[in-house]
């Protein structure tokens, strides 16, 4: 009777202990992370009665975590991807909103612009129509103005992304080297425990991306996804926030331990640390830089065109637009004490693109600053012979560099930021040509005269008097000078100007050229500065300043579209791992109800077996007492 009391107790201390197992899963049914766990019962030694063994009863050997390490692996390595994918997504989609909608974009008020000069063409001495140019070119420079500060928030949010990653992550590996610590070799090491441990790893993963490697003993190793160690053992490296060394406003991240701290390279980080760099790196830095060549290209091209025309006090025309400046700045860590000063050179040859320039100590070397690809540069760095990189030319305009001083040239970025309006009042507006030729009323041939086209607005006898007259058909004088072969329709150029003469001019023909005056209803400047937008400016004189806002604004949004299908591919991914790791590790309800059923039933067995066990033993102590 007492090995059927002992069989039966064991059985229901053990069937007891199963049910708690089963209610602990249920009860974990959404708890993040959980992996279901599973009773494992064994026999217990026989014991040896001559004629044999006789079962003992049941015992508990394990209550076993159901997890797969491949399943896990695989689900971390996708929540790093995704957690990279979907911060460039989302932060790709603001650009693509702030470039495309009409409210915010460039495109409105860029069309609302040239539209205005357009209109002055056709009544180039109608105040209201000067007062709307000024208008129009104060709304293109406020919103270019605008974006460019929406763009510098966007960055302080990357800064603040990164400090907010940082400091979490710190927190997780902290954790994670604690429980390491804890669970030890992992022999007696709690499921829940190592369930909690996987959960934090799968957080530190997602902010960093990387790899989780098990080690002899049960402690998981955590490297970033550039292999850099975070948790190593019961020890956590710390990761902090430092000042970028050419632009303090920036933020860079790098990793503490052992008493030293490295910046790490922004390719060297995975998750949504990652994924901030990277949208910091390939989606705004280009779209700063390429708003400010935008920006700059305008300034430039229609100053060169203002400054070709005539104003209503009879002037020649100034600047229109303040115009942008590149930007240059040293490494912290520079020890010489030379100043670089940058200016625009070739606008077809700017590319916008930020350039590393390094002295070697007697050369000057240009590169890529993300990819490390050399740049050609040629010159010296002297006023008689400058550095001339992409556009850009570089004076070394004080002091000595020093050898491996290095300074980050930002050709565009900020550009539109700083664009203004040069002028403020509308008789400043230089529509009028600012020379006008006629043909003498005693002219008696068939020549006739073209629009008079500036050549050289700067010339210093632009305005003066010309007279071009003819001593034949075939010859003509400029102010008694030649004569000079003449062609129909061939250019004549002279004083920083230059006309077409068709027709058959006679003997003693003349043609006078003078400046067009004060007051003047002239257009022809006008005409010229409302199709600027389409003159092929940059990219070596291929592309227009149409074609570049148009191109901007498909980058931006082509960033954006492929940022979101990358992020909803892996998304699939995500939630093919998770299935993956569910079908081992989850709690299925059915499941779970069906054990329960099964040891309810089993439970109430071995209750009976005890019952009948106490009849018997009751009954023996009846019949002894007789």
């Amino acid at each position: 009777m007492s090995n059927l009391l002992a069989t039966g107790s064991s059985a229901l201390l053990a069937f007891q202990r199963a049910l708690s197992t089963v209610s602990h899963n249920v009860a974990n049914l959404n708890t993040p992370g959980y992996s279901r766990q599973r009773t494992e019962f064994a026999a217990r030694n026989g014991t040896f009665h001559g004629y044999g063994y006789q079962g003992g009863g049941v015992q508990i050997v394990d209550v076993h975590r159901m997890a797969d390490s491949l399943a896990t692996a695989r689900l971390l390595d996708s929540t790093g991807e995704l957690n990279r994918l979907q911060q460039m997504s989302v932060l790709s989609n603001r650009l693509d909103s702030l470039f495309s909608e009409k409210a915010t974009g460039i495109a409105a008020p860029w069309s609302g612009f040239f539209d205005s000069i357009s209109a002055l063409s056709s009544s180039a001495a109608g105040a209201a129509d000067r007062q709307s140019v000024l208008s129009q070119a104060n709304a293109l420079v406020t919103r270019f103005n605008q974006i460019d500060q929406q763009l510098d928030k966007v960055d302080g949010e990357v800064n603040s992304g990164l400090t907010s990653a940082v400091g979490e992550v710190n927190r997780l590996a902290k954790e994670i080297a604690q429980l390491n610590g804890r669970i030890g070799n992992g022999a007696n090491a709690s499921g829940d425990l190592l369930d909690r441990r996987d959960q934090l790893i799968s957080q530190l993963i997602g902010y960093t991306g990387g790899t989780a490697v098990q080690q002899d003993g049960g402690q998981i190793n955590v490297f970033t996804a550039g292999g850099q160690p975070m948790v190593v053992g019961a020890t956590a490296s710390s990761l902090v926030t430092v000042a970028d060394p050419y632009r303090p406003e920036r933020l860079q991240v790098a990793l503490e331990t052992n008493g030293q701290r490295v910046t790490l390279d922004k390719r060297a980080l995975g998750g949504q640390i990652g994924g901030l760099m990277e949208f910091r790196t390939t989606v705004l830095d280009p779209a700063i830089a390429e708003l400010g060549r935008i920006a700059m290209s305008l300034a430039e091209t229609f100053n060169e065109g203002h400054r070709a025309g005539m104003d209503q006090y009879g002037q020649m025309g100034g600047d229109f637009f303040t115009a942008p400046q590149p930007q240059i700045s040293s490494h912290s860590g520079n020890t010489g004490n030379a100043v670089l000063q940058p200016s625009l050179d070739d606008l077809g040859a700017l590319n916008g693109k930020n350039v590393m320039l390094r002295f070697d100590g007697g050369n000057w070397v240009a590169t890529d600053p993300d990819t490390g690809t050399a740049i050609p540069v040629t010159g010296t760095g002297t006023a008689a012979d400058p550095l001339e990189v992409n556009g850009v030319e570089l004076v070394l305009s004080s002091g000595t560099p020093a050898t491996n001083d290095r300074f980050l040239l930002q050709p565009t970025a900020g550009a539109a930021g700083t664009i203004k309006l040069a002028i403020s009042d509308p008789s400043r507006i230089a529509a009028a040509s600012p020379v006008k030729a006629k043909a003498d009323l005693a002219n008696t041939g068939t020549g006739k005269l073209g629009a008079v086209t500036i050549t050289n607005p700067a010339d210093p006898n632009l305005l003066a008097p010309s007279v071009i007259e003819f001593i034949d058909a075939n010859q003509y004088t400029i102010d008694g000078a030649g004569p000079f072969t003449y062609t129909p329709g061939q250019a004549i150029t002279h004083n920083g100007w230059s006309v077409t003469l068709d027709g058959a001019p006679a003997a003693g023909d003349a043609f006078n050229l003078g400046p067009t005056g004060a007051n003047s209803s002239d257009n022809g400047n006008a005409k010229l500065l409302s199709n600027l937008d389409d003159a092929r400016k940059l990219n070596g004189g291929t592309l227009t300043l149409n074609g570049a806002i148009s191109g901007l604004t498909t980058t931006v949004g082509s960033a954006a579209r492929q940022a979101d299908y990358s992020a909803e591919a892996q998304q699939v991914l995500q939630d093919q791992a998770q299935a993956a790791r569910d079908a081992i590790s989850g709690v299925n309800l059915d499941e779970e109800a069906a054990d329960l059923m099964r040891l309810q039933q089993a439970y109430q067995a071995a209750a009976q077996i005890i019952s009948t066990a106490d009849t018997l033993f009751q009954s023996l102590l009846s019949a002894t007492r007789r």
